[in-house]
């Protein structure tokens, strides 16, 4: 067996969407150019035509840098400032690969649990990965501890590392490097610099993508709700605080605050809450598709006019976007990190050149026109785009029967 997951992945889901179709899968594409700068030698790599799109013109957006620079995501460039490029030569090996990976919770929500897919995919499509070993934290800082400790007693060649906490991961990080194992970093920041590469995605932009539009959205004076993801998690915060860069220098007030952990039902509940609180609200600034998707479901179920409202690039949300025509933003934020996490640990373990030791991913926010493009009827709604599954992957975890 090429895997092992520790809690399992939570199987296809089968609730539906509605609306239209935009296909296709491409191999290697070269229209992204930042995939491939300085002749690095990547496997197979399948997205859908209408994400290929979308990346290009992310990648036309990125600031230019030396030609020479290899580049884990579509959108995610080395960042600017200090940013030593990785001296990849002391960790090259020859194939076979062991890959150990610490996700900070699998079945959290379906983001997750497509971060899980996403990873797995990419590791079955390297052939140089004999053994892909998924751990799952269940968002206990402690097991995170235990898991990459145990990746380490087992010796594998790199380990992939979503903290469940800025600090949660940080002591078992330093005990891998100081074992000779690459640390590859994504969905979440640390504190500690021991980590060999990571993706900084989200947080505080993707936070004030939403803001941003928000505030020009609802006006000055406007009142507004937050709807929070997981307490504690350095993702929440760092979205939070990008909200609340936007507030600063305006009149808009935060009149209702709660944490709906990025999930839909409990997300639900606290917009019912708020809602029979008192449902005057000019605007809300959800940190999740799928609370997003929960509270457009409270404002119908009233049948009351829905708020302009801030989404993600959800396959749910946007069948609602596009069927109720409600305002809203689509900020980025994709599962395909889980895959990118298991490019950079291989291109680490064959001493591709030009890896930087930080990257940011900071594409700009969707519209309607974009969701629309992206949208797939004969998916489920817990789908999360952009994706690099292959398409028959797609098909087959959440294809609608």
């Amino acid at each position: 067996m090429k895997s092992h997951l520790s809690n399992g992945i939570a199987g296809k889901v089968d609730e539906p969407a509605t609306s239209c179709l935009c296909s296709g899968t491409l191999t290697r594409p070269e229209a992204v150019c930042l995939w491939l700068r300085g002749g690095t030698s990547m496997k197979h790599l399948s997205l859908t035509v209408a994400t290929i799109g979308l990346m290009a013109v992310a990648a036309l957006a990125a600031p230019a840098f030396a030609a020479d620079f290899f580049s884990p995501l579509p959108g995610a460039v080395p960042a600017p400032g200090d940013n030593p490029v990785v001296e990849t030569g002391k960790y090259k090996k020859d194939c076979p690969y062991t890959i150990g990976m610490s996700h900070f919770g699998v079945n959290a929500n379906t983001w997750t649990i497509q971060v899980a897919h996403e990873a797995q995919a990419a590791a079955d499509r390297e052939s140089c990965i004999t053994k892909f070993i998924l751990l799952d934290a269940n968002f206990d800082q402690k097991k995170q501890v235990a898991d990459i400790e145990d990746l380490i007693a087992q010796k594998v060649d790199a380990i992939i590392v979503q903290p469940v906490t800025s600090t949660s991961a940080d002591a078992a990080i330093e005990k891998a490097a100081a074992a000779g194992i690459p640390v590859v970093l994504h969905t979440g920041l640390v504190e500690t610099d021991a980590f060999t590469t990571e993706i900084r995605a989200g947080g505080v932009y993707f936070g004030k993508v939403m803001g941003d539009w928000l505030v020009k959205t609802v006006g000055d004076n406007g009142k507004i709700w937050v709807l929070r993801g997981l307490a504690g998690h350095p993702e929440d915060t760092g979205r939070y605080n990008g909200l609340l860069e936007s507030l600063k220098g305006t009149n808009v007030k935060i009149v209702a605050e709660d944490h709906g952990d990025w999930q839909y039902d409990k997300g639900k509940k606290v917009c019912e809450t708020l809602y029979l609180n008192d449902p005057n609200v000019d605007g809300i600034w959800s940190s999740g598709a799928d609370m997003t998707r929960a509270c457009v479901d409270v404002f119908k179920q009233f049948g009351a006019n829905i708020p302009p409202i801030s989404g993600e690039g959800n396959n749910g949300y946007f069948g609602q976007w596009i069927k109720d025509g409600f305002q809203s933003i689509s900020p980025e934020y994709s599962p395909a990190q889980g895959a990118a996490g298991v490019r950079l640990a291989v291109a680490l373990l064959k001493g591709e050149a030009g890896i930087s030791k930080h990257y940011d991913y900071n594409p700009p926010g969707l519209d309607l026109e974009k969701a629309k493009a992206l949208y797939r009827d004969d998916l489920s709604a817990n789908v999360w785009w952009p994706t690099d599954l292959p398409e028959e992957k797609l098909k087959e975890l959440y294809g609608n029967k």
